[in-house]
């Protein structure tokens, strides 16, 4: 019998049925939208990972204080005071440091006329927007010259442009924080909010010694950002680092550091790592209930093989072989998950299309997730298969002409 015969023979055999049928791929349509979409999901929060790794600086480092001890109890981290501008300068002449960039932190309320937002305030050099990739889409950054002199200048979030002037343009505004008058001399690009939810365009960016000296009146700095050459270069800056801080900060081999040095290039790869983790975990998930739908498919192809037990004698009776019954099922249970398959494609294209046009979470769909997704339920199709077609085959003519 040829393949064109068997597979007219199958489509006239699920047509006969082809509520059952449609019921039958039911389950490998749900399995297969399953898979793509928790693959795309999975990929979207890889994608929205790797961003949030790289508007931080992947390769960078982070410096800050370390905890304080008093009568034998440690405080939290970052209680020092060890931290200066001077250290941020010897680092940036260390191998394999591309830039350096000290800042302070503060919260406060910003008032613009009648109106008023509380957001962090960020004391910054101007080396600060390279080492943390933030890129100026109104005005300008803040200048070395402006750091000297301590000017009484700012710039501005998307966010606390937004809130405080709408639509209008800030540039050349006076500002007043904590007390203080600041001209708006630029507004950064927006970067929208880490995946754990912080607003990075919540801020509003001053000179260092502007908030060192006018606001908060300290000579220490909170924190240290430094841009690396790279990821691997970013391993044996670090140590560098923390031999020059221990040099600098005359601390003996049996005291401990003053201060914690975080690389991000560890994160980065621990995260990744994750998000991959997770991802497949989505997606084995999902695979479960393709597995369901194959059942179903085993299921019915037995329920069929029982049914056209008469059916089968006649066509073996009049010269039908073994291996061309065996055929004939193995096609109807592969047509059947062929058929939910690409169904289940186009559902699950829609689902991750409607995932991301309902939250805020990127869906990427690639066609590996696809074309994975679609294999594994003609795999399906064919291991569920397998055994109903070697029943009906295995079936003797002359039982199968008495079968009532």
């Amino acid at each position: 019998m040829s393949w064109r015969t068997a597979l007219q023979l199958a489509i006239r055999a699920l047509w006969r049925n082809k509520t059952r049928a449609m019921l039958t791929a039911l389950g490998v349509i749900i399995g297969v939208a399953a898979v793509i979409a928790m693959l795309s999901i999975g990929a979207g929060a890889q994608q929205r990972i790797a961003k949030t790794m790289e508007d931080l600086g992947s390769n960078n480092l982070v410096i800050r204080p370390g905890s304080v001890s008093r009568g034998g109890v440690r405080k939290g981290a970052g209680g020092r005071t060890s931290l200066t501008r001077d250290d941020a300068k010897a680092i940036a002449d260390l191998r394999d440091v591309v830039a350096v960039a000290p800042s302070v932190r503060s919260r406060a309320q910003v008032r613009y006329r009648g109106s008023n937002w509380g957001t962090p305030i960020e004391g910054v050099t101007e080396d600060y927007a390279l080492v943390r990739r933030w890129t100026v889409a109104e005005g300008d950054f803040i200048s070395e010259q402006q750091v000297r002199s301590a000017a009484h200048v700012c710039v501005l979030g998307q966010t606390v442009s937004r809130e405080l002037f709408g639509l209008a343009s800030p540039l050349g505004e006076t500002l007043v924080v904590k007390g203080t008058a600041c001209r708006v001399i630029g507004v950064l690009q927006a970067k929208g909010a880490t995946a754990w939810g912080t607003d990075q365009d919540d801020a509003v960016f001053i000179p260092i010694t502007t908030a060192q000296r006018k606001l908060m009146g300290i000579n220490y700095v909170n924190r240290i950002d430094v841009a690396t050459t790279g990821r691997e270069a970013s391993f044996r800056a670090l140590d560098n680092v923390k031999r020059l801080l221990r040099d600098r900060h005359r601390l003996s081999t049996k005291r401990p550091d003053d201060f914690r040095v975080f690389n991000r290039a560890e994160l980065a790869q621990s995260s990744e790592e994750s998000a991959r983790v997770f991802t497949w975990l989505l997606g084995s998930i999902a695979s479960v209930s393709l597995l369901v739908g194959g059942v179903g498919i085993m299921n019915i192809m037995l329920v069929s093989v029982t049914e056209r037990t008469r059916e089968i004698g006649i066509r073996m009776a009049l010269g039908a072989r073994r291996r061309d019954i065996q055929w004939q099922f193995l096609l109807e249970a592969l047509l059947l998950s062929a058929a939910g398959g690409l169904l289940g494609v186009v559902v699950g294209l829609g689902g991750a299309h409607a995932v991301a046009s309902f939250t805020e979470l990127p869906v990427i769909i690639t066609s590996g997730s696809v074309l994975v997704a679609f294999l594994f339920a003609g795999l399906v199709g064919v291991f569920f298969g397998l055994h109903p077609a070697h029943k009906a085959a295995q079936l003797r003519p002359i039982q199968a002409l008495r079968y009532e």
